[in-house]
């Protein structure tokens, strides 16, 4: 099961702390931590209404280009090559959904219902009967859809309402997505061990299921340091992540890479399994 965090974005739409950083000076953020997008939207859903923050995000990923799915190493391109049932994402954007459109098939959009009684009243795909399917797969937005400003999480207190209320009852997420949270081998992309996005999904979401079925998971990471780091201190960071995403859940391995590279690996091996398939036909 695939997840898919905001550094699979790379190049298409501007990085969360970017964005951060240009909202903290147009709006003349005042604390230090200018990078923290959760963080300078908390600030801007004070200062403005709650909604603010979120449409300026669906303004600016209405204006994004779409990329060029014809190309096999293209993050989501390569990942709809999979033919898997399943896809997560924490992204806002509609990339994955557009880049199994492309494959010719047939994807199914669905909302996490996490916050109040409007998203809870949209309508679901499952439970429609429908069962996600290669041909017909789910893409899984777990923080929100540009489409639905409301649904994005974005702010400190949403990350917050957001861990406390699918803990719930009321809020759970779906048999089907729990399956896959659970069941399956896990692929984390794209994110930063210090972002919310990953912070609240790592620690709080899949390290708080039942993992007594799941496959090893690999978690695509890049520690955050400056070019130029001596090896000796970029060892250290690795191993303290490394025992860090092993105290949390043993079956965790950590590619050190970046998700570009990562992706590239993955559409290589892949593309042979085909050509080998083909040639024992």
């Amino acid at each position: 099961s695939p997840i898919l965090g905001p550094g699979v974005d790379a190049g298409l739409s501007p990085l969360r702390n970017e964005l951060a950083q240009d909202w903290s000076h147009e709006y003349e953020y005042p604390l230090a931590d200018h990078s923290d997008l959760a963080r300078v939207a908390q600030y801007l859903s004070v200062n403005y209404d709650p909604l603010y923050a979120k449409e300026k995000i669906q303004e600016q990923l209405e204006a994004v280009d779409k990329p060029n799915f014809s190309d096999p190493v293209q993050p989501h391109a390569a990942l709809a090559d999979l033919d898997l049932p399943i896809y997560i994402t924490t992204n806002y954007d509609n990339f994955m959904l557009d880049a199994l459109q492309a494959r010719r098939k047939d994807p199914q959009l669905e909302l996490c219902r996490w916050n109040s009684e409007l998203l809870r009243s949209y309508p679901s795909v499952l439970e429609t009967g429908y069962s996600p399917t290669p041909a017909q797969p789910l893409v899984y937005h777990l923080h929100g859809h540009y489409d639905s400003p409301e649904s994005l999480v974005l702010t400190e207190d949403d990350y917050l309402d957001f861990l406390v209320n699918i803990s719930s009852e009321e809020y759970r997420l779906p048999a089907r997505i729990q399956q896959s949270l659970t069941g399956a081998s896990l692929l984390f992309l794209g994110y930063n061990p210090t972002d919310w996005d990953f912070r609240v999904l790592f620690r709080g979401l899949v390290a708080a299921t039942e993992s007594s079925l799941r496959r090893i998971s690999v978690t695509v990471q890049l520690p955050p340091l400056p070019d130029g780091t001596p090896d000796a201190v970029q060892q250290k960071v690795q191993q303290f992540l490394n025992d860090y995403f092993g105290s949390v859940d043993n079956r965790m391995r950590v590619y050190w890479g970046s998700t570009q590279q990562f992706i590239n690996a993955l559409a290589a091996r892949w593309q042979g399994n085909q050509v080998k398939e083909r040639d024992q036909v």
